[in-house]
This record gives C-alpha cells, sequence and structure tokens, in this order.
C-alpha cells in the first residue's frame, strides 16, 4: 500500500476501519549478512532472553527512512538478543491500525491523528513510541509559485482528500497568518507522485520533508515549506509505533524485549546514519539509493530531537493534539488520552 492510498483509507474511512476485523499476511524482508561486519558504534548487548517468542510489526507504507531503526535491529541481531523472532511485514489495503487493533500484528507503524479518533471509539491499541519528536510534514509549493507562507494559499489550489482533518489544519494556518480560507481551492489529487502533480496540477501539497522534501532536494526542485508547527498547529507524533492493549496485557514481557530492541536499533540509527541507511537499503533493495542516504542524513538527528532518549511520548503533546481536535469537531468527544500512549515498555 502506497502512502496517498493508505492516507485515503485513514482520512475517508477514519476510526471505523479500525473496528473492523481484518487478516493480514506478509513476508519479512531479508537482510544481507554481510552487514553484521560493518564496524560501527552500536549499543552494548543485551542479556539473551531464556524463552523464544514471535512478534510482528505492520508498517505503514513501503519501507523508508522512518523505519530505519527497525532495519538496523534486525540487521545487528537485536531482536536476536532478546530470543524473539520479530517480523516486519508492509501493509496490504487495510491501514496499520486495524490490523493492530483486531489482534493481526502486535505493532504496527501509525499516526496520532488518525490514531486518536480510533481511541476515543475505544480501539485496543496504546502508543508505545514515538519515531520523531517534532512533526516534520508542511504544505509544499514550489519556489517560483511564490506561495511562502500560509496567506499565499489564498487564490491556489490544494491537492489532496478534502477531509476535515485537512482543512481544519489549512484553515488554522491561514487564519494564523492573516489569510483567508474561502480563497483556497481544494481538488482531488489522488494518489500521483507528489513531484508530478506539484509541477502538473496543483499549487500545494501536503508532504514528509524527510522524505518528500528531500527528494525535491536531490532533484533541484526548489520548494517554499509552511511546517505546521510554524503556523499554529500544535505538535504531534507522526509516525509512532503503536501496540495492541490487549496483548501487552497478558504478555507484557513481549513489549518490553521488542522495544528493547527497537529502541537500541534507532539509537544505532541517530548515531550512525550512513550505515544504518545500508541496512534500510539490504531490506528493500527497490528503494531509492540516494535518497535514502540523503533522508537518513536529515532525519537522523530528529529522531529524538530534544528528548531524554529516542521514543520518549510527553503528555502535553497528547493532551495538546487532542484538545484541538476536539475544538474543531474532529472528534466527537474528550477521552483519557493519559491511556492513548506509554514510555513504560522503553528501556531505562
Amino acid at each position: 500500500m502506497n502512502r496517498r492510498n493508505f492516507l485515503r483509507l485513514a482520512l475517508a474511512g477514519g476510526a471505523s476501519l479500525v473496528l473492523a476485523a481484518c487478516d493480514m499476511s506478509g513476508q519479512e524482508t531479508a537482510v544481507s549478512e554481510d552487514i553484521a561486519n560493518i564496524a560501527v558504534t552500536a549499543p552494548e548487548a543485551a542479556p539473551r532472553r531464556a524463552d523464544r517468542a514471535e512478534a510482528t510489526l505492520v508498517l505503514d507504507w513501503v519501507p523508508n527512512t522512518n523505519h530505519t531503526g527497525l532495519y538496523a535491529a534486525r540487521a545487528l541481531g537485536y531482536f536476536e538478543e532478546e530470543n524473539l523472532d520479530f517480523k516486519i511485514e508492509e501493509p496490504v489495503e487495510v491501514d496499520a491500525t486495524s490490523v493492530v487493533a483486531a489482534g493481526n500484528a502486535e505493532f504496527g507503524i501509525g499516526f496520532q491523528e488518525f490514531l486518536t479518533p480510533a481511541l476515543v471509539q475505544g480501539a485496543p491499541v496504546v502508543s508505545v513510541a514515538a519515531i520523531i519528536q517534532e512533526n516534520t510534514s508542511g504544505f509544499a509549493s514550489l519556489k517560483s509559485r511564490g506561495i511562502s507562507r500560509p496567506r499565499d494559499f489564498e487564490g491556489a489550489v490544494y491537492g489532496g482528500f478534502g477531509s476535515p482533518l485537512e482543512l481544519a489544519i489549512l484553515q488554522v494556518m491561514m487564519e494564523q497568518d492573516g489569510g483567508d480560507f474561502s480563497k483556497l481551492e481544494s481538488v482531488g489529487a489522488g494518489a500521483a507522485d507528489f513531484l508530478t502533480i506539484i509541477q502538473r496540477d496543483v499549487d500545494l501539497y501536503w508532504i514528509f520533508y524527510a522524505w518528500q522534501g528531500v527528494k525535491a532536494d536531490l532533484e533541484g526542485i526548489e520548494l517554499d515549506v509552511a511546517f505546521l508547527s510554524d503556523w499554529g498547529v500544535p505538535n504531534y507524533y507522526t509516525p509512532l509505533i503503536m501496540a495492541n492493549s490487549g496483548m501487552l496485557g497478558r504478555r507484557r514481557e513481549i513489549g518490553e524485549r521488542a522495544m528493547a530492541a527497537i529502541s537500541r536499533g534507532y539509537d544505532f540509527a541517530i548515531a550512525n546514519p550512513a550505515e544504518a541507511a545500508e541496512m534500510l537499503i539490504q531490506a528493500s533493495p527497490e528503494i531509492d539509493v540516494p535518497l535514502a542516504h540523503a533522508s537518513q542524513l536529515w532525519l537522523s538527528p530528529r529522531y529524538q530531537g530534544d528528548a531524554d532518549r529516542w521514543g520518549r511520548q510527553q503528555g502535553s503533546v497528547w493532551g495538546g493534539m487532542t484538545q484541538w481536535m476536539l475544538d474543531r469537531e474532529l472528534i466527537e468527544e474528550m477521552f483519557e488520552w493519559e491511556n492513548a500512549f506509554s514510555n513504560e515498555l522503553l528501556p531505562e
């Protein structure tokens, strides 16, 4: 499932998908054994666990630099050190939140803005780590269009899905900058490639800078990007790692072992971006190699940001975004957002 199709499901179907039963199948991508011979700085080995266990994580999209820590953990043997048979699977036509909520995978990659409506409806899922501390998404336009800030969106054409979430974010950003939201035209963008559609059909497009923005840089395409965090939208965790809460209740040690290995993988990627990018490339040979390396260099220092360790989540982020969504009727009611996340599975 590509990112645009995932967003179509998440934005159009919302939390209703999450509470439906779903089946998932996939294959774990092989990693070349020669990666183990790379001379790099790796976190200290953990003691091996006695009992063998299995767990599956389903991705949100095709492998990319948001996922590098997972593949680094596998390539470096961190899951094996936890005596854990850990499978990483790509999604098919059901989003990862639905798969995890249905109990068809123990873990998944999700997004706070989509997980929140599912939690309001009672989905048995909990966020266990923030992959990136700060939201790196924004609305991009070609620099030649002269759309350098949200008030310049007036008269522009935005390519998206027209979901309430998108439109609420755009309205807040434009009004924060003194713009008139009613003067922005929103059209369906489908699943087109970002760099194709932005040069041909629309003026604005919502991107994750770590991948699409870096790709534009590599291709010499100059962009203006209005980041959400700069224009009145509270920070939220996108992406994050989530787990089935029922599984954690029954076998908490699986969560602890998996997150111990995953945390070490992201710590490795933070300290060794070039080597970690090679591990991602080995796991996903079809990936754009120059883009993987450039994206990793951009993203590695942003994984942990100013947090005291990778993965740490703050109640202020969950509470702030939940209230923001409630105020704009993006969720029907307040829920106990304090239970939406946990830092307890992260190693000390």
